[in-house]
């Protein structure tokens, strides 16, 4: 008695392996159809993270740390874009359901004179003086509350070996944040421990970061106009001046335009550093509002 195979032949394997394939393919292909789109609205529209590139907001942000950056808090202007879109779009003013920001924010924005994205502290408001005497902040005439916390050692992160700082506590209108000042910081950065006074204009923000002797922020003037007869900066606008590149300009006063968003919380961070001289490095946070 005889039996005959029931196995589908060659040609009938190799179709179905390749109907199998192209329906896979085509699955992947609906998943990044959907998957792309929305990603790209969620980093435009709500939330988009960012790295922290250098030490300037140190003790509160870290290289390495990942930041949740909130679109919405300030509204959307052309630099809201991600990935550098904004740069497919004429240039010009204004946002759209702006919010206004706060003084104390922690907020991304875009560097007036280049295309970096920068992120530091914002202190001054449009009508605001701000001034640094002697290492202290004033605003508006009057020194802002600082209470000293404690001296820190740590190693960071462009070094090899420990440096001191001097660790305060600022508070403006109710709400503090950390700061440091070097013990011995470079002449380059104590040349803005004693700053002309900004006004800052309409439409404009003055940026500090809070680690003062290791942040180049809105206290240089080399991003700024030149001061009016009074000796006071308070226009906004102009180029960089003579011998100095747009990459070397600080930042000046920031147009509303150029925010991209607020700083909330810190994801997760991977920073690491060398440990010198038995000091400790800084402890690495995870889910960490600012």
């Amino acid at each position: 008695m005889s039996t005959s195979s029931q196995t589908p032949d060659a040609p009938e394997q190799k179709r179905s392996l390749k109907d199998k394939l192209l329906h896979e393919a085509r699955e992947w292909a609906v998943t990044l159809a959907i998957f792309i789109p929305a990603f790209y609205i969620f980093s435009f529209l709500i939330y988009e993270q960012r790295v922290i590139p250098s030490e300037s907001m140190v003790p509160n942000l870290q290289v390495g740390d990942r930041v949740a950056v909130n679109k919405f808090a300030y509204g959307y202007s052309r630099y809201s874009l991600p990935w550098g879109a904004w740069r497919l779009l004429p240039e010009g003013d204004g946002r759209v359901f702006g919010g206004k920001p706060e003084r104390g924010d922690v907020a991304v924005f875009m560097h007036p004179h280049t295309d970096r994205v920068m992120i530091k502290r914002i202190i001054g408001l449009p009508g605001d003086q701000v001034q640094m005497i002697d290492e202290q902040l004033y605003l508006n005439g009057k020194p802002i509350e600082r209470d000293f916390v404690r001296r820190i050692r740590y190693v960071p992160h462009t070094q090899s070996y420990a440096e001191t700082a001097r660790e305060y506590r600022e508070t403006i209108n109710g709400q503090s944040w950390l700061t440091h000042q070097w013990q011995q910081g470079d002449n380059q950065m104590r040349s803005l421990d004693t700053t002309p006074v900004f006004e800052v204009p309409e439409g404009h923000y003055l940026f500090i970061g809070d680690n003062r002797d290791n942040s180049e922020d809105g206290r240089s003037t080399t991003g700024h106009c030149p001061p009016n007869e009074q000796g006071v900066i308070d226009r906004a606008g102009c180029e960089p001046p003579r011998g100095i590149s747009p990459e070397e300009a600080s930042v000046g006063f920031v147009p509303a335009e150029n925010l991209i968003g607020r700083a909330d919380t810190v994801l997760f961070s991977t920073y690491s550093c060398a440990k010198a001289q038995a000091e400790p490095c800084m402890k690495k946070r995870l889910w960490r509002g600012l």
